[in-house]
């Protein structure tokens, strides 16, 4: 095992927590990181809320459900161990019209059968004992979710790989996957890496790294930007935790809520969802023609615009208006208005869609011979990145004992 050189595309945090499980699991071997960026974390795990998801919105028995669970104890753990944030504030996901009651007894139901712990439901009056300033007709109160710092908890992951041996290469954009005999070579440009076994975690780009691996086409990734609005006066200290809408069924975005970042202590209401017109299309003037020809190419995009064109409507209408953004948002924490906010950043979701037009829900790993391709970790991959390693590890080792 002293010669055997192991690689993973990609330090976001599900890569980097796949890196140091392997390195933990491979003590000789030695572990290569290949990311695009000049820094780890440079996308979807520094563009988000920070948000640690108990487990509560995930079909049972699905990976996301087990490995959200399961990935919430080591993150804590993980965190108190290496002095890195964790706040455990607690979430209430609220029903603010009567058609939403059902759809929040529906959701106690499969959270308790996911084994999250400490949930209730609780009434107008105690909504109100637990968030002073929020309204609706009743709330599932979560006191285990937390924030974290993603972006801190995947550098903590980077230098664990560094001290075992292992390397993360900076500014190595993947350009060629190539099998060499019972392994593969990693290209970028005219340098090549040959690794025993290589772990794809491309994020945004999974679709485009997996087909270099020679993978099936889809899933495809479709990006959606995520943009967020920011309390900027002492309304911020109205918010106690986390306030969270009842979800849309058949919808895996969750609903504009209110967060405040355990990194600023800022408080951001967001994020939306609107189709991203760039692979890493942070802005609306982000665009690539490219990346829209590709996307109008794959049938599913087309049949998923008719399935959800009208939501679709609302999250652009909510984009290009801050009165129509907060006009929802205040449904939740009247207290806060237009005035109180501003534009802040945004985050783009690596949303995989299926050839039919349906949205994968759940989160998707493919074999490929010396190559694992990782096709689908959108949220709560964060939450569940040191599971989510285990799981890859696990299936990798079995692999590499065979």
């Amino acid at each position: 095992m002293a010669d055997e050189v192991l690689g993973v595309v990609g330090a976001g945090i599900v890569g980097l927590a796949v890196a140091r499980e392997l390195a933990r699991r491979r003590p000789g071997a030695q572990v290569v990181v290949f990311e695009k960026e000049d820094r780890v974390a440079a996308h979807q795990t520094s563009h988000n809320s920070g948000v640690v998801h108990a487990g509560i919105y995930y079909t049972p028995g699905s990976l996301k459900a087990r490995l959200c669970t399961r990935g919430v104890a080591l993150l804590k753990e993980y965190c108190a161990e290496h002095q890195l944030p964790y706040v455990e504030c607690g979430k209430l996901v609220v029903a603010v019209r009567e058609e939403e009651v059902p759809r929040m007894d529906a959701l106690f139901g499969r959270a308790v059968a996911n084994g999250v712990l400490g949930l209730r439901r609780v009434g107008p009056e105690e909504l109100r004992e637990i968030e002073p300033h929020a309204t609706g007709l009743g709330a599932i109160h979560s006191p285990g979710s937390a924030v974290t710092d993603y972006a801190a908890v995947a550098r903590a992951f980077a230098a664990e790989v560094t001290a075992a041996g292992g390397e993360v290469r900076l500014g190595y954009p993947v350009t060629g996957i190539e099998p060499a005999g019972s392994r593969v070579r990693v290209a970028s440009g005219e340098e090549r890496v040959t690794v025993d076994h290589l772990v794809l975690c491309a994020g945004l780009q999974a679709d485009r790294v997996a087909a270099l691996a020679g993978d099936e086409p889809g899933p495809r990734i479709v990006p959606f930007r995520g943009e967020y609005l920011r309390v900027t006066n002492a309304k911020a200290d109205l918010l106690r935790g986390l306030v969270y809408p009842i979800p849309v069924p058949g919808y895996p975005f969750l609903g504009v809520h209110f967060t405040r970042r355990v990194d600023t202590g800022a408080v951001e209401i967001g994020p939306n969802a609107v189709l991203a017109l760039a692979a890493e299309g942070y802005r609306w003037r982000d665009l690539s023609p490219a990346h829209l020809a590709r996307l109008a190419a794959w049938p599913g995009a087309w049949r998923m615009a008719a399935r959800h064109w009208r939501m679709g409507v609302l999250e652009v209408h909510g984009s290009v208006s801050k009165r129509a953004y907060m006009e929802a948002a205040q449904q939740y924490f009247p207290d806060i208005g237009l005035a109180d906010v501003e534009r802040d950043g945004a985050g783009v979701r690596a949303q995989a869609l299926d050839r039919d037009g349906g949205l994968v829900d759940d989160f998707r790993i493919h074999h490929l011979g010396p190559v694992t391709a990782v096709r689908n970790a959108p949220s709560p991959a964060a939450t569940s990145s040191m599971a989510i390693a285990e799981h890859v590890v696990e299936q990798l080792l079995e692999q590499l004992v065979d």
